[in-house]
């Protein structure tokens, strides 16, 4: 039987030609018996500087177990990963959607050179989720994805917090509201230990949504990191692969049109990050699937608020896990009619199925019943307009503010931005454009959480619209519109805006418009000329000379 499911690996164990391969394999402990069975990818990220994937070689070990006690022979391997938390703010910041698309090339790379039969994916931060399910579906051998799950909360002075109040804490120090003690003691105590950022952040987001295109086990992606129940989950996810392999049960089988609506509604009904657009357009795309930004407008627009979840809200991953998980989200979902039920999930069973067995927490606040929404639609907001021809993604999660207008304050740099809101030169009623940041222009399409946080910090955040081509934390919050397309950096009209020029935001119209005549804008874009790449070689000039438009989510072709 377990030759049978050698569909990829005979060729490189079996026969007498491949007595090399199963000498090399014998040196580092694998046995004739070993080589026999199903060889199976445990792919990770594991990496030694922040907490998000810091738990990825334990679950890797129990996923191991679990994979010998099914039939099968693991081999584990690893690949990078960027913090976002950590590079926020810095150059760095540059390299971590960059890291998405080296994520997904190095696994398909280790299995395409090992031919190994099938896959399960540890995912933690955020470009790691995406990158596995690319990597995935890429392959499309049977396989599956595991997320390590959410840090802790912190407790400060009686609350709780995470790593989203110590960028807004800055910003405070910064006007003078808090002391510089004050933030060393929250930024002791922030991030209690291992697992992702603990919000609806963008790794949450993405958990959230890999749950609900049923790619991860409905069940499995809100257990905390730290949770002993993370490691009895890693082993039935080796189980649950071998099962796949006797199924032969495939990424493109449960990735289908149906599952990524399934996802952008679970997106819309938590408040999700932005990057959730990014990044599900970038899945459609491995999976064949025809996805656009409208997609998200629609299903946001029909799908109510229903989680109370920061970095707007009360709550935090761990409260949804005490409140019953993703499965009560795919209940309301269900119930009110917005779930494609019939979507199949790596468990074998569909969706709807899974949602009627989720086991809601009684009098839980976290997740709103339908007869009492936060909203009446969801987070997500798609606008167009002079300023975004090919579109920009707003967030109005937990927001009333729908309409603004106000003179531009124009930067070519996240840090400059950064420097005048620490200087205090932005102002009440300013919408501060940060351009040159997009895919081509930073390259990678920085997040801009270390600008929203210290706005928010300095009191400004309900005062002060944000535009740019660049990217947003899912900690962000506030009027702003993140990913304009084209980006200034290929000729997008973000590229002539001038300091003085009005901006409307107008949500309800669904329209970002720069007030200046089609014959100014195009006067101005006729005497623009591109600025020289930031860099010239290595990977970030590959990638800036490879990487497309955000509207079609950043992918390299």
């Amino acid at each position: 039987m377990s030759r049978e499911l050698k569909r990829e690996s005979a060729r490189l164990t079996e026969g007498l030609s491949r007595a090399g391969a199963r000498a090399m394999m014998k040196a580092v402990g694998f046995r004739d018996e070993d080589l026999e069975r199903p060889l199976v990818g445990v792919a990770h990220s594991w990496i030694e500087i922040m907490p998000c994937n810091y738990n990825h070689r334990r679950l890797a070990e129990r996923i191991k177990e679990g994979i010998r006690a099914a039939g099968g022979t693991p081999i584990e391997f690893n690949t990078i990963a960027i913090s976002d938390g950590i590079a926020m703010g810095t150059e760095g910041m540059k390299t971590s959607l960059i890291s998405r698309e080296v994520i997904a090339d190095s696994i398909e790379l280790v299995v395409r050179g090992h031919l190994l039969d099938a896959l399960v994916v540890i995912s933690g931060c955020d470009k790691t989720i995406p990158g596995a399910v690319m990597a995935l579906l890429r392959l499309d051998l049977p396989g599956l994805m595991l997320y390590g799950g959410s840090i802790a909360p912190g407790s400060f002075r009686g609350r709780a917090v995470t790593i989203q109040d110590v960028y807004e804490a800055i910003g405070a120090c910064v006007a003078g509201r808090m002391a510089l003690e004050e933030l060393r003691e929250l930024e002791n105590v922030a991030c209690p230990g291992e697992g992702a950022c603990g919000g609806q952040f963008t790794a949450n987001t993405m958990a959230t949504a890999c749950e609900m295109l049923g790619i991860s086990p409905m069940g499995s992606a809100m257990i905390p990191a730290a949770d002993p129940l993370k490691e009895d989950i890693a082993f039935r996810c080796g189980q649950l692969v071998m099962e796949l392999l006797r199924r032969d049960l495939r990424p493109r089988q449960i990735i289908t049109r149906k599952a990524l609506e399934n996802a952008i509604a679970a997106v819309a009904a938590t408040g999700g990050s932005t990057n959730a657009v990014l990044h599900l357009l970038a899945i459609a795309r491995e999976a064949g699937v025809p996805l656009v930004l409208e997609d998200f407008d629609r299903i946001s627009s029909r799908t109510p608020l229903l989680a109370d979840m920061k970095p707007w809200g009360r709550y935090v991953a761990y409260d949804v896990y005490r409140a019953g998980g993703i499965g009560v989200i795919a209940k309301r979902l269900l119930e009110a009619g917005l779930l494609h039920e019939d979507a199949l999930t790596v468990t074998g069973r569909t969706i709807g199925e899974e949602a009627r067995e989720a086991a809601e927490t009684p009098g839980q606040p976290v997740i709103r019943p339908l007869s009492d929404p936060l909203s009446p639609t969801g987070g997500l907001v798609i606008l167009r307009g002079s300023l975004a021809p090919e579109g920009c993604v707003v967030k109005i999660a937990g927001k009333a503010w729908l309409y603004h207008r106000g003179p531009a304050r124009v930067f070519d740099r996240e840090e400059g931005a950064f420097e005048a809101v620490q200087r205090g030169e932005i102002r009440v009623g300013d919408v501060v454009v940060i351009r040159y940041e997009g895919p081509k222009g930073g390259p990678g399409m920085r997040e801009m959480l270390a600008v929203t946080g210290a706005l928010q910090g300095a009191g400004l955040g309900g005062a002060v619209a944000l535009v740019t081509d660049g990217r947003f934390s899912g900690a962000t919050h506030g009027l702003m519109a993140g990913h304009v397309a084209p980006e200034a950096a290929v000729g997008g009209p973000l590229a002539i805006v001038r300091d003085g020029d009005m901006i409307v935001f107008d949500i309800e119209r669904r329209r970002l418009d720069l007030e200046l005549s089609e014959a100014e804008i195009t006067a101005r874009l006729a005497r623009w000329t591109p600025p020289p790449p930031r860099y010239s070689s290595g990977v970030m000039a590959k990638y800036a000379r490879l990487v497309g438009s955000a509207s079609e989510g950043a992918v390299t072709s």
